[in-house]
């Protein structure tokens, strides 16, 4: 594909947001404000920041959101759980948020604080799950409420059938939008958006891309959240192992051409999981031909 051709297709309505996560130490913290800063040129529709189970992260979450807000000045939204607090433990934090200017929440059930693969077990006072966590918000204001959405099947659930049916509750309850697991296979993806428009679902399913860091760390994550990886990844990535330039070069085609393939189907509204890092990212951007607010100052 041409320059001139990728230009035309990332005109318009194409819209953008980032995932990041609060940094857990000194270095990190500086990783993170590079980062935003290297990413914000691409003027994002918005930008999230994780929240651990429990609110395990809140403190450092609450600081990064309130710095994205009024220092980068970018449309920010706060994850937020439900797991093991109870509904004024959560409306608390919803206040606390609220104060510092946040109108945007990433509305989640959460991990179980337990550990992967232990049940979740609602808070007798909480919310029993994150379509009543949407309500809950609904009820406060008139928030943007994005959720999440398993083109795979979340890990717990018994079936594609009742993911979908949560999906549907969360979104008559008042979600904005859905935000994807990250998958790799578009077919499965579109055949996924067949069973939830038949659902009556009509919120936007925004798909989420994972540019690919390290491959092998990424195979250990993706066990853990239901996601695939197909045979292709390993053939693309073959050989590359102690050839960092190129492989990075690799992960930026692989997560480009799904961006353009799902963009041929009509899809223009992307949700990226930067792992706090720029470089990967703006690479994968380049290559779809999408066009910075700025240019960098690297």
């Amino acid at each position: 594909m041409t320059k001139t051709e990728a230009d035309r297709q990332t005109s318009g309505n194409f819209k953008l947001s980032f995932e990041f996560f609060p940094p857990k130490n000194a270095d990190m913290d500086v990783q993170l404000w590079e980062t935003v800063e290297e990413l914000s040129r691409w003027n994002p529709d918005f930008v999230s920041v994780t929240y651990g189970a429990g609110g395990t992260t809140k403190a450092p979450t609450l600081v990064a959101v309130d710095r994205m807000i009024s220092v980068a000045g970018l449309s920010t939204a706060s994850h937020l759980t439900c797991v093991d607090a109870s509904k004024q433990e959560v409306h608390d934090v919803v206040e606390e948020l609220r104060g510092i200017g946040v109108k945007h929440f990433v509305a989640l059930r959460g991990d179980p604080s337990t550990g992967p693969g232990t049940a979740y077990k609602p808070h007798p006072e909480g919310y029993e799950n994150a379509a009543a966590l949407v309500r809950g918000l609904r009820e406060i204001d008139d928030f943007q409420i994005s959720v999440s959405a398993y083109p795979e099947k979340h890990p717990e659930s018994e079936s594609t059938d009742v993911d979908i049916d949560m999906l549907k509750r969360k979104a008559d309850n008042g979600a904005t939008r859905a935000l994807t697991q990250f998958f790799f296979d578009n077919a499965m993806f579109e055949r996924y958006m067949e069973r939830v428009t038949k659902a009556g679902i009509t919120i936007p399913v925004v798909p989420g891309i994972m540019p690919i860091q390290n491959l092998t760390q990424l195979k250990r994550f993706a066990g853990r959240c239901g996601t695939s990886i197909p045979a292709f990844l390993d053939e693309r990535f073959a050989g590359y192992d102690e050839n960092p330039v190129e492989r990075a070069k690799v992960a930026a085609d692989v997560a480009a051409e799904q961006i353009l393939d799902l963009q041929s189907k009509g899809i223009n509204e992307f949700h990226l999981y930067t792992m706090n890092r720029a470089p990967l990212v703006n690479a994968v951007l380049e290559n779809v031909g999408f066009r910075p607010l700025k240019q960098s100052a690297a």
